[in-house]
């Protein structure tokens, strides 16, 4: 146990940083949501990441995504990584360049207990939500994240048990643009609700 993890055991205790340290968190997506959500789940102990994207990192993306300017051109799930462990250098994290599908989708994610919808499109998060959303893994999806100010609009929406739903529902990123604080905000809800789900209902 590194110093990092030390320090949380300190604030969690043994056994509540023991069960946020057995869970592996699957992320679909590296871009504004799941690279911050990503960081996020890291600093509150998380140590089992599968992050799965295709995109590399691009000077659009610095407005909001967990990347740097010496970073442009690598794959994003790479240059994550990279980050991450600048965190918490003893993580088991698995960064996987691939284009996720109605096809690989499942299969990708098979050995997460969590997952969460990191996606830009609406149809890629429809289809996740389809996939997962009669199996037994957490799913925490979001949308409706664009746009300044109006951040207490973006709440938590229960669809089921396992399934919950971040965001206002209403802004469309067609006429208005993703920027930095409500993409944070909404990355911050969904690395909560894990920790949450994952201290009060696992063993």
């Amino acid at each position: 146990m590194n110093d990092f993890e030390q320090k949380l055991q300190t604030q969690f205790g043994k056994k509540i940083l023991e069960k946020i340290q057995k869970v592996k968190i699957g992320i679909a997506g590296a871009g504004g949501l799941g690279s911050n959500c990503a960081f996020n789940l890291v600093r509150s102990g998380f140590k089992k990441i599968k992050v799965i994207d295709f995109d590399k990192v691009e000077i659009s993306n610095l407005n909001r995504q967990f990347y740097f300017f010496d970073q442009l051109g690598m794959d994003k799930v790479e240059a994550l990584k990279v980050n991450l462990l600048r965190i918490n250098p003893d993580l088991a994290i698995e960064s996987v360049v691939k284009k996720l599908d109605q096809d690989n989708i499942l299969e990708s994610f098979a050995d997460c207990d969590v997952v969460v919808e990191a996606f830009d499109g609406a149809e890629e998060k429809a289809m996740l939500a389809a996939k997962f959303i009669k199996t037994d893994k957490f799913l925490v999806s979001a949308s409706g994240l664009a746009g300044i100010g109006s951040s207490d609009s973006i709440k938590t929406n229960r669809i089921k048990d396992n399934f919950f739903l971040i965001g206002d529902l209403v802004s469309d990123s067609k006429n208005s643009f993703p920027i930095s604080p409500r993409v944070n905000v909404a990355a911050a809800k969904q690395a909560d609700l894990i920790l949450e789900f994952v201290v009060k209902n696992t063993s």
